[in-house]
C-alpha cells in the first residue's frame, strides 16, 4: 500500500517570533508573579519590623589657623600638608581611645534601660523608667547580662538575669548582690516588660567609634562629623561630647608641651643661678682683694669678646641639649614627639613635617589597635612606615647635631684666640678679665633663659583650641535605615524577578510538548489537526465519543477538522485503512480513534473500528462489550468475522474488540490472517480505523502501519515528551513510509508552555497543505455550545 519512491523530504516551515505569544506566556501565570511580589513584600515588611531603625546626626568643627608663636606640634603643619591631610590626621585623634573614653565619661553611661515591645526591644536612653542606685561595682569584672524586671505590686517586683538565673521576687529598696554588683532599685517599676544592664566606659568604645569624619567642602578647614546609632539622642549626645573633649584634649596637649618647655628652662635656670652667684662673688672678692676698680681699654675689649663668645657657645650648647632630648624621644618610646625649647626656629621645615607625619602615624596606629592585633598586617605596615619616618628624623637630627658641634668647635677656637690675647696682659688684669667674662656670660645666659621662660609662659597663657565647634549635633528622629520605600521597591522588583524567573524555570525544566509550533519545530512530519482538550473526564460513564454527544462544542469542531484533512491523505483511495498509534499509553490514541470514527459516521460514512491493541485495550468499554471474543479470537481461528463484529447503533459504528489477551500478541498481528482481514474489510467500509499498541513500548503496530493507507501518530499536549515528535520521521525512514501525519491531542488554552514562534500552516508530503486551527481565542464567539464568558463579562447573563 506504500511506495517508497514517492517519499519526499519536506522543508521545515518558517517560524517567526510572536511577541504577543511571549506576553501571553507570562500573562498566563500572572498570579505566580503577583504571589511572588506579595511574598516579597511580606518578607520586606517583616524585615522592617524586626530591623532596629538607625538614626544619624551630624555636627561640624572648624580647624583654627596655627599660631606661629606657639611651638606645640613641631612647626606649622599647614606647611607640610593641606587641610585634607590635616582633617584626616585630626580625625585619628578624634577617634582615639583617650578622647572617646573622656567623652563617654560625660554621659550617663553606667546603666542602660530597655523596654520589650511586641516585636523588638528598644533602648530608653536618656529616659530612666525607674531609679537604680549602684552601691558597689567592680571596675572591670562585673556581669553585663540583661536583668529583666517586672512590677508585681506597689511594693515588690520580680527580677531574672539573662544568663538563666532564678526568677525571684524582691521589695523595692532591697540590697541586691548579683554579678559582682551591689545595687538597689529605689523607685517603682512602671507596668510593662523592662530590662537593664550595667556598663563600663569601655563597653561604649565600639559604639562611639562609629563616627564618620570628612571634609565639608573642598580645600576648606571645616570638618564634618557624622554619628550613626540606633538611639538618636545618644548619637547626638556622644557626638557633642566627643567634639567637646577633642577641643579640651587639644588644649591640654598644647599646654603639656609648653609646660615641658618651662620645666626644662627652670631646670637650667636653677643650675645657672648658682653659677652666676658664684661668678659674681668671685669677681667681687677679687676686685676687693686686689683693689681693682677698672680695666684698661684693651682688657675691656678682650673681656667683651670673650663674654660674647662664651654666651653664644652656651646658647648653642642649650640647643644641643634640646636636640639630644628630641633624639632620646625618638629612640626610647612610641609616643607622640614634642619639640621642646623653641627648637622649631632652628630646625628645618622638613624635620617639622616629618615629626608631624610621625605623630599622625602613631595616632593611626593607636586607632588601628582597637580593631587589629599587634602582629596583624595593617599594624605591621604602620610599624614599617613609623620606622621609615624615624630613620628620616634621625638623619635630620644627626645633621643638626653636626651643625651645632661645628659651631661649638668654632666658638672654642675663637675663645682660644681671645684667651691667647688675654695671656699677654699683666697677671692681675688677666685674672680679672677671666672673672669678669665668667660673670658676664652667666648673667647673659641667665637673662636669655629667663626671657625664654617668660615667652613660654606667655605662649601657654595664650594657647587656644586648635578647633572650634561650628554646629552642635541635635537628635534626628527620622531613621536613615531601614528606608521603607527603598526596601518595598527592592522587594517588589525581587518579587517580579522571582515571578518571571519561576515561569522561565518551569518552561526550561519542562520536557513536554504543548502546542503545534513546538511540534513543527521538532519534526518535518505534517500535522493534520489539533484536537481540543475537553473540559470533562473522558472516561466518566464511558462517554468516549464526545464528538457525537457534544456536536456543537469546540472539541467536536476540532475533531471534524481532522476528519476534513484526512481526505488529502491517500485521496486516490476509495476506501481507506487508517492506523492510529502513539509513543506510549495514555496519549489518547483510543480516544482520538473513537471520536474520529464518530465524526465520520455523522457524514454517512461506513466505518469499522478495530481494537488492535491486544495487550491493553479499553475500547470495548465504550461500546459496552465484555471483550470475551474479539480480534484475538478471530486471528487464532476460534471465531468467524461475523461473530466478532459488533454493530453499535448509538454511534453508528461497527466495532471489533481486541478479545482475550493472547500470549503472543505481536506474532498474531504479523500473521497472514491479519493482513487478509484488512483486505476483506477495505471494500466493505469507507474507513477502517485500527487502534494499535504504542510504538514506543512494543512492536505490535509495525505490520499494521506498513499495511495502512494512512498512519496517524497521536501526540498529547502536556503528556508527550519532545522525543515523541521524532518518532514519525524515524518510522518513515526505517519503513519507507510517506503516509504519516501527526494529530496533536488534548490541546488547551494554557499559554505557559506554548512556543513563542508562530506559523499559519504546516506542510505535508509532496505539495499537500493542510489547514487546521487550534481554536484558541474563539471561546465566547457564540458559535459553539456552552461558550464560556470572558472574565471581564461577568455582568452578562448566560
Amino acid at each position: 500500500m506504500n511506495n517508497p519512491e514517492i517519499l519526499q523530504h519536506t522543508k521545515s516551515v518558517r517560524q517567526d517570533i510572536d511577541f504577543y505569544k511571549i506576553f501571553k506566556v507570562f500573562f498566563s501565570r500572572w498570579y505566580w508573579i503577583a504571589g511572588c511580589v506579595i511574598i516579597a513584600l511580606i518578607i520586606a515588611r517583616i524585615n522592617i519590623l524586626y530591623t532596629p531603625p538607625m538614626y544619624q546626626t551630624s555636627a561640624s568643627l572648624k580647624l583654627q589657623e596655627r599660631n606661629p608663636t606657639i611651638n606645640t606640634m613641631g612647626g606649622d603643619p599647614s606647611q607640610a600638608y593641606n587641610y585634607t591631610d590635616r582633617i584626616q590626621a585630626e580625625g585619628v585623634v578624634i577617634k582615639s581611645n583617650d578622647v572617646i573614653l573622656n567623652a563617654i565619661s560625660n554621659l550617663d553611661y553606667k546603666i542602660s534601660y530597655y523596654i520589650k515591645g511586641t516585636i523588638r526591644t528598644t533602648e530608653l536612653y536618656p529616659r530612666k523608667p525607674f531609679e537604680i542606685e549602684i552601691i558597689k561595682q567592680d571596675s572591670v569584672d562585673f556581669s553585663r547580662f540583661l536583668y529583666q524586671v517586672e512590677a508585681v505590686n506597689p511594693r515588690t517586683f520580680t527580677l531574672i538575669s539573662e544568663n538563666n538565673g532564678p526568677k525571684k521576687e524582691y521589695h523595692y529598696g532591697d540590697t541586691l548582690k548579683m554579678g559582682n554588683m551591689i545595687f538597689r532599685i529605689k523607685s517603682q517599676i512602671p507596668s510593662g516588660s523592662y530590662s537593664f544592664k550595667f556598663n563600663s566606659k569601655e563597653d561604649f568604645i565600639g559604639r562611639a567609634s562609629g563616627i564618620s569624619i570628612s571634609e565639608m567642602g573642598n580645600f576648606t578647614n571645616i570638618m564634618l562629623l557624622t554619628q550613626t546609632d540606633s538611639n538618636p539622642v545618644f548619637a547626638a549626645d556622644i557626638l557633642n561630647s566627643i567634639m567637646k573633649e577633642y577641643v579640651a584634649y587639644d588644649i591640654i596637649e598644647k599646654r603639656r608641651s609648653a609646660e615641658q618647655t618651662i620645666e626644662f628652662i627652670e631646670s637650667q635656670l636653677g643650675f645657672l643661678n648658682k653659677k652666676a652667684d658664684t661668678a659674681g662673688s668671685n669677681l667681687a672678692n677679687y676686685k676687693i682683694k686686689n683693689k681693682m676698680v677698672d680695666l684698661s681699654a684693651s682688657s675691656q675689649l678682650n673681656a667683651s669678646k670673650l663674654s660674647a663668645l662664651e654666651t653664644q657657645k652656651s646658647e648653642v650648647n642649650i640647643e644641643l641639649i634640646g636636640i639630644n632630648e628630641l633624639e632620646n624621644q625618638i629612640n626610647n618610646n612610641r609616643d607622640k614627639i614634642k619639640i621642646n625649647f623653641d627648637l622649631e626656629g632652628n630646625i628645618s621645615g622638613l624635620l617639622s613635617g616629618l615629626i608631624g607625619q610621625l605623630n599622625a602615624l602613631i595616632s593611626t596606629r593607636e586607632q588601628k589597635l582597637t580593631q587589629f592585633r599587634p602582629n596583624s598586617e595593617p599594624i605591621q605596615e604602620l610599624d614599617k612606615q613609623i620606622s621609615d619616618v624615624k630613620i628620616a628624623i634621625k638623619n635630620n637630627i644627626r645633621s643638626l647635631k653636626e651643625r651645632n658641634l661645628k659651631l661649638m668647635r668654632y666658638f672654642d677656637n675663637q675663645i682660644a684666640l681671645v684667651n691667647q690675647s688675654i695671656s699677654q696682659i699683666p697677671g692681675k688684669e688677666k685674672d680679672f678679665v677671666q672673672f669678669q667674662s665668667n660673670f658676664d656670660v652667666n648673667n647673659k645666659v641667665l637673662t636669655y633663659l629667663s626671657e625664654k621662660k617668660l615667652e613660654s609662659e606667655l605662649n601657654a597663657a595664650a594657647i587656644v583650641a586648635g578647633a572650634a565647634i561650628v554646629n552642635k549635633a541635635f537628635p534626628d528622629n527620622v531613621p536613615i535605615s531601614p528606608v521603607k520605600n527603598k526596601i518595598y521597591s527592592f522587594a517588589a522588583m525581587i518579587g517580579l524577578a522571582c515571578g518571571f524567573g519561576l515561569i522561565l524555570l518551569v518552561r526550561f525544566l519542562n520536557p513536554y510538548i504543548y502546542d503545534k509550533e513546538t511540534v513543527e519545530a521538532l519534526t518535518n512530519t505534517p500535522i493534520i489537526g489539533v484536537i481540543r482538550k475537553f473540559p470533562e473526564y473522558i472516561d466518566k460513564d464511558n462517554r468516549q465519543a464526545l464528538s457525537i454527544s457534544k456536536p456543537k462544542s469546540v472539541f467536536a469542531e476540532s475533531v471534524r477538522s481532522v476528519r476534513t484533512n484526512l481526505s488529502f491523505l491517500a485521496s486516490n483511495k476509495k476506501s481507506k485503512t487508517i492506523c492510529i498509534t502513539s509513543e506510549v499509553s495514555g496519549e489518547g490514541k483510543s480516544f482520538v480513534t473513537v471520536n474520529l470514527a464518530g465524526t465520520l459516521a455523522l457524514i454517512d460514512k461506513k466505518v469499522i473500528l478495530i481494537a488492535a491493541d491486544l495487550r491493553k485495550s479499553k475500547l470495548h468499554k465504550v461500546f459496552g462489550s465484555d471483550n470475551k471474543v474479539g480480534l484475538s479470537s478471530y486471528l487464532i481461528g476460534q471465531k468467524t468475522l461475523e461473530e466478532v463484529i459488533i454493530h453499535d447503533d448509538v454511534h453508528g459504528i461497527d466495532f471489533i474488540p481486541s478479545g482475550p489477551v493472547p500470549p503472543n500478541p505481536s506474532e498474531l498481528l504479523h500473521t497472514e490472517s491479519m493482513k487478509k482481514l484488512l483486505e476483506i474489510l477495505a471494500p466493505q467500509y469507507d474507513y477502517v480505523l485500527v487502534d494499535t499498541a504504542p510504538v514506543g513500548l512494543v512492536s505490535d503496530a509495525i505490520p499494521l502501519i506498513r499495511q495502512s493507507d494512512v498512519n496517524l501518530f497521536v501526540i498529547r499536549s502536556g503528556k508527550s515528551q519532545f522525543r515523541a515528535a521524532a518518532i514519525p520521521e524515524r518510522l518513515s525512514r526505517e519503513y519507507g513510509l510517506s503516509n504519516l501525519a501527526i494529530v496533536l491531542n488534548a490541546f488547551g488554552d494554557d499559554a505557559l508552555h506554548s512556543n513563542y514562534y508562530t506559523t499559519d500552516y504546516a506542510r505535508g508530503g509532496g505539495n499537500s497543505t493542510y489547514y487546521y486551527s487550534d481554536y484558541s481565542g474563539y471561546a465566547g464567539s457564540g458559535y459553539y455550545e456552552e461558550d464560556p464568558k470572558k472574565w471581564w463579562e461577568f455582568w452578562k447573563k448566560k
